[in-house]
């Protein structure tokens, strides 16, 4: 495929190697000209120095011939403004980097108008990721699908678990809707289980079901004593807004130490049923008042990774 990459930041430059190494012809924009040479000596990619929202540079990198163009810098209209042009002047599909909280419940609206094939929002991926691990933390993989609706997940069985010794056909008396799709044995073999098969200890099932049925399922044999119902989470920026609106709709308890003042603010205006508190997270006197010892689970989502 014939890629081209508006944006050479992190998640530009990431794209790129991950695409390089499946034999994809890239060509990276960019204003900084700095950046786009490290990439391109870096990666043996074609760069060009310009802004990606305009036409000349948008021909210049071939976007008429282009099977796909993703814009990801960090301004959201950029973006999109990139892929509406691109679009128009013969890209087959775009996708565009959308991280703004605000545009998140319209872009439905106008996606089909700008001619987007997909936005995408990492900082939401990231939160909705780490919401499924806390929300099932027993489990081993946790995928979602039907934007939200079914869940798929995998988990060993342990001896004193109810489907132990259980035919598959005896599932039923739960009355849930869930499916077991694959049975993984201790010897590494998987199966595709019919309604004999015998479930035992050690093994890894993964069902699939009503992402409002599964909770209730695993609750009744035994998976769900370890829930997360309290957190704090340090860093109030996009990943751990996203977050704590998730938990907050799951009914966890939510407690964010930020050290901007600003945002903080914000913060409690966004999310009225979190309890925001302002100072260093880590600060230890200031998380052991917040409760950290207490806490099912601690986030860390601040913009600094040694952090």
């Amino acid at each position: 495929m014939k890629i081209i990459i508006i944006g050479s930041g992190k998640l530009g430059r990431t794209l790129a190697e991950q695409l390089t190494q499946e034999d994809h012809e890239i060509t990276m924009i960019d204003k900084n000209a700095s950046r786009v040479q490290y990439v391109v000596d870096r990666l043996d990619i074609m760069g060009i120095h310009g802004n990606g929202a305009t036409v000349p540079v948008l021909e210049e990198a071939g976007v008429s011939d282009a099977d796909l163009v993703i814009a990801a810098t960090a301004e959201d209209e950029l973006n999109l403004l990139a892929c509406l042009i691109a679009k128009r002047v013969g890209a087959r599909n775009t996708i565009a980097r959308v991280r703004n909280p605000e545009y998140i419940d319209v872009m439905s609206l106008v996606k089909e108008d700008l001619g987007l094939s997909l936005s995408i929002n990492p900082e939401l991926a990231c939160a909705l990721e780490m919401s499924r691990i806390l929300k099932f933390p027993s489990m081993i993989t946790v995928d979602t699908f039907a934007k939200g609706r079914v869940e798929i997940l995998q988990f060993e069985i342990g001896k004193g678990s109810p489907l132990a010794g259980m035919k598959l056909r005896e599932v039923s008396r739960f009355k849930k809707r869930i499916l077991v799709c694959a049975v993984e044995r201790p010897d590494g073999s998987v199966h595709i289980p019919s309604g004999n098969f015998t479930i035992h200890a050690g093994d890894k099932i993964s069902i699939v079901g009503d992402s409002s049925h599964i909770p209730k399922f695993l609750s009744q044999i035994g998976m769900m004593k370890n829930t997360v119902r309290d957190i704090i989470i340090v860093g109030g920026g996009r990943i751990g807004y996203y977050l704590a609106k998730q938990l907050i709709a799951s009914d966890v308890s939510v407690r964010i130490v930020e050290n901007n003042m600003e945002r903080c603010h914000q913060l409690a205006d966004l999310l009225p049923k979190a309890d925001i508190l302002f100072g260093d997270g880590t600060d230890q006197q200031l998380l052991i008042e917040a409760g950290i010892e207490k806490a099912d689970a601690f986030a860390s989502l601040t913009g600094l990774d040694e952090e």
